[in-house]
Protein backbone atom coordinates (compact mmCIF):
# COMPACT_ATOMS: atom_id res chain seq x y z
CA UNK A 1 0.00 0.00 0.00
CA UNK A 2 1.31 3.44 -0.95
CA UNK A 3 1.06 6.34 1.49
CA UNK A 4 1.84 9.95 0.85
CA UNK A 5 4.64 11.26 3.01
CA UNK A 6 3.23 13.96 5.28
CA UNK A 7 4.47 17.47 4.63
CA UNK A 8 5.82 19.78 7.30
CA UNK A 9 3.57 22.81 7.79
CA UNK A 10 5.48 24.43 10.64
CA UNK A 11 8.84 23.79 12.27
CA UNK A 12 10.24 25.64 15.26
CA UNK A 13 13.62 25.04 16.87
CA UNK A 14 13.43 24.78 20.65
CA UNK A 15 16.20 24.86 23.23
CA UNK A 16 17.98 21.59 23.89
CA UNK A 17 18.13 20.52 20.23
CA UNK A 18 14.40 19.90 19.94
CA UNK A 19 12.01 20.68 17.10
CA UNK A 20 8.29 21.41 17.39
CA UNK A 21 6.70 20.16 14.18
CA UNK A 22 3.22 20.25 12.67
CA UNK A 23 2.36 18.18 9.61
CA UNK A 24 -0.32 18.67 6.98
CA UNK A 25 -2.34 15.74 8.35
CA UNK A 26 -2.76 17.46 11.74
CA UNK A 27 -0.13 15.43 13.58
CA UNK A 28 2.17 17.57 15.72
CA UNK A 29 4.76 17.01 18.38
CA UNK A 30 8.29 17.59 19.56
CA UNK A 31 11.32 15.64 18.34
CA UNK A 32 14.51 15.53 20.41
CA UNK A 33 17.62 15.44 18.20
CA UNK A 34 20.14 16.06 20.98
CA UNK A 35 21.58 12.55 20.55
CA UNK A 36 22.97 13.62 17.14
CA UNK A 37 24.82 16.72 18.38
CA UNK A 38 28.56 16.46 18.01
CA UNK A 39 28.56 13.29 15.89
CA UNK A 40 30.05 13.44 12.41
CA UNK A 41 28.46 16.22 10.34
CA UNK A 42 26.33 17.13 13.35
CA UNK A 43 29.39 18.77 14.95
CA UNK A 44 27.96 21.82 13.18
CA UNK A 45 25.33 21.81 15.95
CA UNK A 46 27.93 22.16 18.72
CA UNK A 47 26.89 25.80 18.56
CA UNK A 48 23.17 25.56 19.34
CA UNK A 49 22.53 28.69 17.28
CA UNK A 50 23.52 26.67 14.19
CA UNK A 51 20.86 24.09 15.08
CA UNK A 52 18.25 26.82 15.05
CA UNK A 53 19.17 27.91 11.50
CA UNK A 54 17.38 25.48 9.20
CA UNK A 55 15.21 25.59 6.11
CA UNK A 56 12.53 23.31 4.78
CA UNK A 57 13.68 22.22 1.33
CA UNK A 58 11.85 19.52 -0.64
CA UNK A 59 10.00 18.50 2.54
CA UNK A 60 13.22 17.90 4.47
CA UNK A 61 14.79 19.98 7.21
CA UNK A 62 18.13 21.24 5.93
CA UNK A 63 20.87 22.99 7.87
CA UNK A 64 23.62 23.22 5.29
CA UNK A 65 24.89 21.26 2.31
CA UNK A 66 25.86 18.38 4.63
CA UNK A 67 22.89 18.06 6.97
CA UNK A 68 19.30 17.25 6.14
CA UNK A 69 16.77 15.10 7.92
CA UNK A 70 14.03 13.30 6.08
CA UNK A 71 10.49 14.32 7.00
CA UNK A 72 9.25 10.75 7.33
CA UNK A 73 11.97 10.01 9.87
CA UNK A 74 10.80 12.95 12.00
CA UNK A 75 7.14 11.99 11.56
CA UNK A 76 7.79 8.41 12.67
CA UNK A 77 9.52 9.69 15.82
CA UNK A 78 6.45 11.75 16.68
CA UNK A 79 3.93 8.97 16.10
CA UNK A 80 6.32 6.45 17.70
CA UNK A 81 6.10 3.89 14.90
CA UNK A 82 8.60 2.04 12.78
CA UNK A 83 8.47 2.42 9.02
CA UNK A 84 6.95 -1.06 8.74
CA UNK A 85 4.21 -0.24 11.25
CA UNK A 86 3.43 3.01 9.46
CA UNK A 87 3.42 1.43 6.01
CA UNK A 88 1.03 -1.32 7.08
CA UNK A 89 -1.62 0.81 8.79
Amino acid sequence: MYKDIPKIETATALDGYKLALTFNDGISGVVDLSDLKGKGVFKYWNDENNFKKFEIIWNALTWNENIDIDTLNLYLKIINKSFEEYANC
